[in-house]
């Protein structure tokens, strides 16, 4: 599919410059860079984007990560190397809101087709805790002290906040976003579009069925109260009739208050929690401090941001399913 050899154009290579973007290289599956080929090439921001990428597009398509496996998301930076494969690519497949420099590079690179996943399907805000933080004075703010600060100069939370964009954590708008990236592909790439809307059936399929397995599973539990390190499974609990107390915000790295592990440590005994879930790509260390003070158990509740040596699984499809026995052992299911 991909003929064309296209230069990095002067606006781009000095944005890049400009930006400071990082030196990070991108990783590929199959490790050839984008443009180099003959098939549909599509840059994916992060795995989940990749694996969609690459149920859906087959045999015709040449999927590059921009994240590493391992790396944790949103934090990547965009080297001037992974903006030339941009560039030479077909398409760019990403989750606008999740990594800023991902956000920015795609704005400014010339890709004949670019498909932002949160157009995709329905975003909505999760992962605000009561708790609120501590600034570098050490005085404790609520998020109703921020909120209302934000109202006094007019500030869109929603914008500001940011909308959720863990979206892929939930099969039912997951499947929403794989039939949209399918019509894309299918416009994009016309000769195989018969192959790609077949794809895209068969992973909506296995999507639907995953959701059937969550239902099920979940559907006699003893519990509906599971805390995690950081909200990334706002639409997972929702999807469910399950309550998230995270940790940490939407944003991994962020650190909680005093006041926010004092309230889990009673929200966890009022409501018969049993694990304190943590993730393999951030650090576990305040996930095990409030496990420690409680008496509770640990265990991994992956993200899917990425497949690694240590993850349950060898695709989307299988850690999710061990997120579901997880979750089902936390919850008491039966």
């Amino acid at each position: 599919m991909n003929v064309r050899r296209r230069h990095i154009s002067a606006v781009a290579l000095t944005a890049v410059t400009a930006l400071g973007l990082g030196t990070l290289t991108a990783c590929s599956s199959d490790s050839a860079a984008a443009g180099n080929t003959d098939t549909f090439d599509v840059v994916a921001s992060f795995y989940p984007m990749a694996f969609l990428a690459e149920r859906i597009g087959g045999e015709h398509v040449h999927v590059t990560s921009l994240t590493e496996p391992g790396q944790e998301p949103h934090d990547l930076e965009i080297s001037a190397h992974q903006m030339g494969e941009l560039e030479k690519s077909d398409a760019a497949l990403y989750l606008k809101g999740l990594q800023p420099a991902v956000d920015k590079a795609v704005g400014l690179a010339e890709v004949p087709t670019k498909i932002d996943a949160a157009e995709l399907t329905t975003l909505e805000t999760h992962g605000t805790e009561a708790g609120g933080h501590e600034d570098e004075h050490g005085d404790e703010h609520t998020h109703e002290d921020e909120h209302a600060h934000e109202d006094e100069h007019g500030h869109d939370h929603d914008h500001e906040g940011g909308a959720d964009p863990h979206i892929w954590l939930d099969p039912v708008k997951y499947a929403e976003v794989a039939e949209g990236v399918g019509k894309a592909f299918q416009k994009a790439d016309p000769d195989h579009a018969a192959d790609y809307r077949a794809n895209t059936a068969t992973l909506v399929k296995d999507l639907k069925a995953l959701d059937g397995k969550f239902r099920a599973g979940l559907a006699n539990r003893t519990s509906d109260v599971f805390v995690t390190t950081h909200a990334a499974f706002g639409y997972l609990a929702e999807r469910y009739g399950l309550t998230e107390e995270a940790i940490s915000g939407l944003d991994p790295e962020s650190e909680p208050s005093g006041a926010r592990m004092k309230e889990l440590q009673e929200i966890a005994k009022a409501d018969g929690v049993t694990t304190v879930f943590y993730e393999t790509l951030v650090s576990d260390r305040t996930a095990k401090t409030l496990a420690a003070d409680v008496g509770l158990k640990t265990d991994v509740l992956d993200p899917v941001e990425g497949i690694t040596d240590h993850s349950r699984g060898e695709d989307y499809l299988q850690v999710m399913e061990a997120n579901l026995t997880a979750l089902r052992t936390a919850l008491g299911a039966r």
